[in-house]
């Protein structure tokens, strides 16, 4: 399941590359904005947390444990921020899809929108995943109605789920199951193409 989601995915407006060393200095800029790690494990708008971040990501990529990626704009080959698959279950064909971020100037822009797009249709089409999940901080309105949005279908808040920079987190969770896909599909292209 590794070898099939760790490919380069190409969209209209983005490109995901899996991250790289090179990518280092670019992804720091585009991580700068404090608002960016409201709900995120770590802050990595400071040296210390990007550090932390950027090492775990090439570590967790090295032991294809995760697959990250880096968020290009297509036509400037500006770095936006980051994505990844994690909690990869082969046995089980789920995937779970998290660290998301982009630097502020990208959002609304469609480029998430086309990430989940590429990142389902590979975890679907091609990894022969059965369920792809996500979590966010409950109190993170912003990315829950991004999933909804989706949509996504919400299974429940795990409470007292973590410990982030910033407390105690309660996660919630949401999925996408195979047979949601081609409405999810369906909805994120009609999405993708109002941003044209």
């Amino acid at each position: 399941m590794w070898q099939e989601l760790a490919a380069r995915l190409e969209g209209r407006l983005i490109v995901l590359e899996p991250l790289r060393a090179e990518h280092e200095e670019a992804l720091r800029t585009a991580a700068a904005d404090p608002v960016v790690w409201r709900w995120m494990q770590v802050d990595a708008s400071t040296t210390v947390g990007f550090d932390l971040w950027f090492g775990h990501a090439l570590r967790e990529a090295a032991a294809e444990r995760e697959v990250p990626f880096v968020t290009v704009e297509r036509d400037t080959g500006r770095v936006l921020g980051s994505t990844r698959y994690l909690s990869l279950r082969p046995e089980h064909r789920g995937v779970e899809i998290r660290n998301t971020w982009l630097a502020p100037a990208a959002w609304s822009s469609g480029a998430n929108v086309e990430a989940k797009l590429l990142m389902l249709g590979q975890a679907f089409d091609h990894a022969g995943a059965m369920r792809v999940e996500f979590k966010t901080d409950a109190r993170n309105i912003e990315s829950r109605r991004a999933l909804e949005a989706l949509p996504a279908s919400f299974e429940g808040i795990f409470r007292k789920h973590m410990l982030i920079h910033a407390g105690i987190r309660d996660s919630a969770y949401y999925a996408i199951v195979d047979d949601d896909w081609p409405q999810v599909k369906a909805n994120l292209e009609r999405r993708l193409k109002a941003k044209s």
